[in-house]
């Protein structure tokens, strides 16, 4: 690697050099530089992004390397999305994520199951009143996206006993021990017809964008559960708050939102049945992003295929 090499850090959302400056002194003698800063653009070989600006090509010509902060890539789409000379693309590959993603999905699952929120709001009015328990294999949970972090869920719910089902675009080659999988359009009523929670973790692709909507809703068990930790534009929050209060979805538990910090006036904050967490569900720490992204950059200029590099066609 060349020294000092020069790094763009490109957000339209946050002031990544501040969130990343704490951890900056672990990688020797780097330029990290915010776009409004670069100087000389020709000496930037990766730029760090989150929700990049569109320009972002133009303004950096000799970029080797476009990482993303995230294991997903749908934010880079405005930056570079259709561009036939866009350099390498990596995503975050973390191999904790998936049990990390997996507690929290099992944390959601229970808490509507075991009805900990009622418990919790009983607590806070001093009333002692205990409800029936339904068995984990009576609820069955479909997980729509079997990648790292779906399998990983899976594996963690089929140990707590849950009945467990899984959607993806295309068919699995194998599928944990229990779960029965589902793919593709033509499959996807009956994977959504017997769920009494629905966990959506799927990539954000031009298919997948709006797909929890009033259609899918109607496609569920009466009174089913919602969570969503993959990506806020999956959902059409209109129709989320129409279903809660006809009834026909019990709950939802969300994590990830199109806008984020998600405004003080959201009716989503003052929701009885909704419960947010800020985007918390699976996070790698910093610093571990930072030395894929050098490793990835080493990579590529062996002519290596880095761990992480993304499929321009498929968008993951």
């Amino acid at each position: 690697m060349v020294s000092r090499p020069k790094i763009a850090l490109a957000s339209t959302k946050i002031d990544l050099l501040a969130l990343l400056r704490p951890v900056f002194n672990q990688f020797g003698q780097v330029d990290w530089c915010a776009l409004e800063d670069i100087g000389d653009p020709t000496g930037v070989q990766a730029a760090l992004c989150w929700h990049p600006p569109a320009d972002l090509l133009q303004r950096l010509p000799a970029l080797q390397l476009v990482q993303s902060l995230s294991a997903g890539v749908d934010h880079l789409n405005a930056a570079l999305g259709g561009q036939p000379d866009a350099p390498a693309v990596c995503r975050v590959v973390d191999r904790y994520m998936g049990d990390t993603m997996a507690g929290y999905v099992c944390w959601a699952v229970l808490a509507h199951q075991r009805r900990m929120h009622d418990y919790l709001a009983q607590a806070r009015r001093q009333q002692w009143v205990a409800h029936s328990v339904e068995q984990p294999s009576a609820h069955t949970v479909g997980l729509a996206g079997l990648g790292e972090l779906g399998l990983a869920s899976a594996r963690a719910l089929r140990g707590l006993g849950f009945d467990i089902r899984g959607w993806s675009r295309t068919p699995k080659a194998s599928l944990p021990d229990g779960v029965r999988g589902y793919h593709g359009q033509e499959q996807l009523q009956e994977f959504l017809s017997g769920c009494d929670t629905l966990v959506c973790l799927l990539p954000l692709t031009p298919s997948t964008r709006g797909i929890l909507n009033a259609e899918l809703f109607a496609l569920l068990k009466p009174g089913a559960h919602l969570i969503n930790a993959a990506r806020g534009e999956h959902l059409v929050i209109a129709d989320l708050l129409q279903a809660l209060d006809r009834g026909s979805l019990a709950s939802a538990t969300l994590d990830a939102f199109e806008c984020e910090p998600l405004s003080p006036n959201d009716p989503l904050w003052r929701h009885p049945r909704v419960t947010i967490t800020p985007h918390i569900a699976a996070r790698t720490p910093h610093a571990a992003i930072i030395r894929q992204m050098f490793d990835n950059l080493a990579q590529l200029r062996r002519g290596l295929v880095p761990p992480g590099l993304v499929d321009p066609l498929s968008g993951y």
